[in-house]
């Protein structure tokens, strides 16, 4: 690689490495996944930098092809759940954090590939042709998986539908 583009790959990367590790983090529910999704998504991006128009997209491509992957073979490797989390400091001072919490929690008893199509529609923002494409299926597949798939939220999370969700302390007391 010529000095010309590893500085552009190395732009690149400081620009763009929060918003993937933000995406890697929806995907995964894990931050050192995540960073392992990102990190391997960039190995492969630098590989073939010459040859790529549009390097965003071949790494979020890469990113979620590779977590379908991991999926995938994860059958193979045994891993061992706890019931409870342990404790961790609450950095963010919003009143959403529980629902946040929760929809999180949701997320996370999804199937891979339904939490993956959540997150490129409502989390990236991306329109099911380009989900499709990303996923390596057809729209009305994108359609369908993001229907029963915001169905299942609903139903592991009730309380995050509009309504029932109990009022705040400050709204309580108003």
């Amino acid at each position: 690689m010529d000095t010309r583009a590893e500085s552009e790959f190395r732009e690149f990367v400081e620009s763009r490495s929060p918003a993937l590790r933000r995406s890697a983090y929806a995907l995964t529910g894990d931050p050192h996944t995540a960073e392992d999704l990102v990190q391997g998504a960039l190995v492969k991006l630098v590989r073939r930098w010459h040859k790529v128009d549009n390097p965003e997209a071949y790494v979020r491509r890469t990113m979620y092809h590779d977590f379908a992957g991991r999926w995938r073979r994860r059958k193979a490797v045994r891993e061992d759940s706890v019931a409870v989390l342990p404790d961790r400091p609450v950095t963010d001072a919003a009143d959403d954090v529980p629902h946040r919490l929760d929809l999180r929690q949701a997320l996370l008893r999804l199937t891979p590939r339904q939490r993956a199509v959540l997150v490129l529609r409502y989390y990236e923002d991306l329109p099911e042709r380009e989900v499709a494409e990303i996923l390596g299926c057809s729209v009305g597949t994108v359609r369908s998986q993001t229907a029963r798939s915001l169905a299942r939220v609903r139903a592991l999370a009730p309380e995050l539908a509009a309504g029932t969700v109990p009022p705040t302390p400050e709204e309580a007391s108003a």
